[in-house]
């Protein structure tokens, strides 16, 4: 069933009818359509092209079709091209010829635009709840084990850290996120109700009345822009790109973690799965699924670039294809902020284990090359007494700080007792770097 049809006359090819509906993908839309058309009776009452008792009549069928739908009474499915032919379709059912009202001073194209704005509002505000979910969960199990762990560069150890400090540079990198999606949030806040099919109505209707009642902060300024504006969904789909690489450098690091190579952390059973053949087996199948999913974000995010990028104005049927990769990657990433979320919460801190791999990496020489600064010696100097120094454990498997003081003032005569305290690993923390001690 379709919300046009006068100008044919022969019907459409059945493959063409198939080709065309979008009712599969865009059923998701039924209360952002409802919320739409109630407003837009609202308005059309407000501006004398619908009797108050139209108005009414046309209020109780969509709020009965919403109910229905929310109880499952009433299913979305059957012949039609789209949500907003099957909500009109049984709203003219339900309250008779007034139904056929509904569209009055409306197309499609605005109806579609103001849908999917309300939904990408909805859903931007749910997302912004998951990523301070996760910001949380990194600060609580940061803050709860704020223990000293090797810190890398070139995935070789390199300075001391705390976990608690690691963990919260992810903080930064969630809370940048959210930040994104308040900005676009506040930048798709306009309503395009009103703007027809490209250039408006020649009905006197009232623009700011759906405006107040959608809850948009304005009416969009331009029409043939507001109906083909999908600038949003590509800001959006940006920032959820933005997001994944974010998860997936954690997912990253976490598959690291649990490793037999590494052992600092144990994930939960929960998140974790075995193997088919080898029963000793635990794999991170959670973080790795989220380090994969990625590109599928990132995938959705090109799709709609792609469509967009040789459009004409204003609206065109390949717009019909926004839809489909942006609930995709909404989807994907709300799923893996919650994973992602539960894995933090549940996984293990395996404080010896960091603390045995900080003492095999001689992560305190950049400590010995600062001592020898504070006593005189040029840094470049100072560099390569270090390196010696390295050479000297690794051929006698000792650590710096268990070599004797006669050792080391072997390689520097300003080399003296004081400077085990100041390459005592938790000293080192506390020396000018107050915050790692914090987990900030």
């Amino acid at each position: 069933m379709k919300l046009w049809g006068g100008r044919f006359t022969s019907r459409a090819d059945e493959i063409m009818e198939q080709f065309n509906t979008s009712l599969p993908v865009d059923h998701r839309l039924y209360k952002e359509d409802i919320a739409g058309s109630l407003a837009h009776v609202t308005m059309l009452v407000h501006s004398d092209l619908l009797s108050p008792e139209e108005g009414d009549l046309l209020v109780q069928g969509l709020e009965s079709i919403l109910t229905d739908i929310e109880s499952g009474k009433l299913k979305i499915e059957g012949d039609f091209e789209d949500i907003h032919s099957f909500i009109e379709m049984h709203l003219t059912e339900r309250v008779g010829e007034t139904g056929k009202k509904l569209h009055t001073a409306r197309s499609r194209n605005d109806q579609v635009a103001v849908d999917m704005r309300l939904y990408a509002k909805n859903k931007a505000t749910e997302v912004i709840d998951s990523l301070q979910t996760l910001i949380d969960s990194l600060h609580e199990k940061g803050k709860a084990n704020n223990v000293i762990m090797p810190g890398y560069t070139h995935l070789q150890r390199a300075q001391v850290v705390t976990f608690g400090h690691h963990l919260g540079a992810y903080e930064q990198m969630f809370k940048r996120d959210k930040k994104r999606v308040e900005n676009a949030l506040e930048l798709l806040d306009e309503n395009p109700l009103g703007c027809g099919a490209l250039a408006g109505t020649t009905h006197a209707i009232d623009r700011q009345v759906t405006t107040e009642l959608l809850r948009f902060a304005k009416p969009v300024d331009n029409f043939l822009d507001g109906v083909s504006d999908r600038d949003y969904m590509l800001e959006l789909m940006s920032n959820f790109s933005i997001i994944m690489m974010h998860l997936s450098r954690l997912s990253e690091e976490l598959v690291l973690w649990s490793s037999q190579e590494f052992r600092f952390i144990t994930m939960a059973d929960a998140y974790s799965t075995g193997s088919s053949i080898m029963p000793q087996k635990k794999n991170p199948d959670a973080a790795e699924l989220i380090r994969g999913k990625t590109g599928r974000v990132y995938g959705s995010l090109f799709s709609l670039l792609t469509t967009l990028k040789g459009l004409p104005l204003t609206y065109n049927k390949d717009m019909q294809e926004d839809k489909e990769p942006f609930f995709d990657a909404l989807d994907t990433v709300l799923d893996c902020m919650e994973i992602m979320s539960k894995m933090i919460d549940t996984l293990t801190v395996n404080a010896d284990q960091m603390k045995a791999a900080i003492k095999a990496g001689f992560l305190n020489a950049t400590e010995v090359a600062d001592y020898l600064v504070s006593k005189g010696t040029p840094f470049r100097d100072a560099h390569e007494i270090v390196g010696k120094i390295i050479i000297y454990c690794e051929m006698e498997k000792k650590a710096i700080e268990d070599l004797t003081i006669e050792e080391l003032s072997g390689f520097s005569s300003a080399i003296e007792e004081d400077i085990y305290a100041y390459i005592e690993y938790e000293s080192i923390l506390t020396k000018g770097n107050k915050s790692l001690m914090k987990g900030e």
